[in-house]
C-alpha cells in the first residue's frame, strides 16, 4: 500500500483468497482495519523506523520557517511590486524558546535531540514518561498533564499516532491554552487536530501561528480558509519524502511480502 491506496475493506479481501501480506508504507496504520485483516488471517506490516529521522528533520524546519516567516519572506523577496525590505518585518526567537512535544516515540525523541542544538527548553506529553537517562539527554520535563505543556509552550509539536484517543486531541479548550504568542505544528495526522477550531483559533489570534504538513483531507478543498491564512504554512504530507528513505520504505515493504509469503517471520509486523 502506497498513500493508503488500495483501500483494503471486505469486498477486496474477499476477492482476494490468496492475500497472506499486507505491507504498508510510513508508520501510520489507522486507515488498516487489523480485526478485519486478521480475520481473513492477512498479516500487515509497516515501515516505522526509517521515516523518523526525516520526519524530525521537517518538524524542525516547519517550526523554522513559521518563526523566521519563510514563505512570508521569499514572496516578499520575489514579488515585482517590492521596493524596499521594512525594517519592522520581524519573525520570533527558536533559541532558547519552549517546546513542547506532544508524542515522545521516535519521531518525538529525534525532535527533541535537534531542538536541544537550538538551546531550547523542551517539555514532551506521552502515554507513558522516558527513561530519566533519555529525559536527561536531551533535557526534557515530562508533563503528565497535557494542559501543563500547552501553557507553557512557545511551540507545540505533534508527533502522535492517530487512534480513537488522539483523534481531534488538539481542540477549541486546547488551543485556548496555549500562549497568545504559541505556534502549533503538526507532523503526525491531520485529525489529531480539530481543523475547524484551529481556523477560528488563528483567525482570532487565539494562537499566533500554524505549520502543518497534514491536514484533513488531503489536499484541502481549494476554497478551505486555512489557505487563505497569513500565519500558515501547509506542507503536502511529506515528512518521509527524501529520496534515500522512499527507496528504504521500498525495500522493507518487499521484504516484508517476500517474508509472508515464504511463510517466515515479518520485519515490523504490526500485531
Amino acid at each position: 500500500m502506497w498513500y493508503h491506496k488500495p483501500a483494503i475493506n471486505e469486498e477486496l479481501l474477499q476477492n482476494l483468497p490468496n492475500l497472506k501480506v499486507v505491507a504498508s508504507s510510513g508508520v501510520g496504520i489507522d486507515h488498516l482495519d487489523l480485526k478485519l485483516l486478521s480475520s481473513y488471517g492477512v498479516k500487515v506490516s509497516n515501515t516505522p523506523f526509517i521515516v523518523s529521522t526525516d520526519t524530525a528533520d521537517l518538524g524542525m524546519a516547519l517550526m523554522l520557517a513559521s518563526s523566521r516567516r519563510l514563505v512570508e519572506g521569499h514572496e516578499m523577496a520575489v514579488s515585482p511590486e517590492t521596493e524596499y525590505f521594512p525594517a519592522d518585518w520581524l519573525g520570533v526567537e527558536v533559541s532558547g524558546a519552549t517546546l513542547g512535544i506532544v508524542g515522545m516515540g521516535t519521531v518525538g525523541y529525534k525532535v527533541a535531540e535537534r531542538a536541544k542544538a537550538f538551546e531550547m527548553k523542551i517539555l514532551y506529553h506521552n502515554r507513558n514518561q522516558r527513561k530519566k537517562e533519555e529525559e536527561s539527554a536531551v533535557g526534557a520535563v515530562y508533563c503528565k498533564k497535557i494542559d501543563d505543556l500547552l501553557q507553557q509552550s512557545d511551540f507545540v509539536l505533534l508527533a502522535v499516532n492517530l487512534t480513537p484517543q488522539t483523534c481531534k486531541l488538539i481542540g477549541k479548550r486546547e488551543l485556548e491554552l496555549m500562549k497568545p504568542t504559541a505556534t502549533l505544528i503538526n507532523i503526525s495526522r491531520g485529525l489529531v487536530v480539530d481543523q475547524d477550531a484551529l481556523v477560528e483559533a488563528l483567525q482570532n489570534k487565539v494562537i499566533k501561528a500554524a505549520a502543518l504538513d497534514v491536514t484533513y483531507p488531503e489536499p484541502l478543498p481549494r476554497d478551505h480558509p486555512l489557505l487563505k491564512l497569513k500565519n500558515v504554512i501547509i506542507t503536502p504530507h511529506i515528512g518521509s519524502a527524501t529520496k534515500k528513505t522512499r527507496w528504504v520504505m521500498m525495500e522493507e515493504m518487499a521484504e516484508s511480502i517476500e517474508a509472508g509469503l515464504a511463510g517466515l517471520p515479518i520485519p515490523h509486523e504490526v500485531l
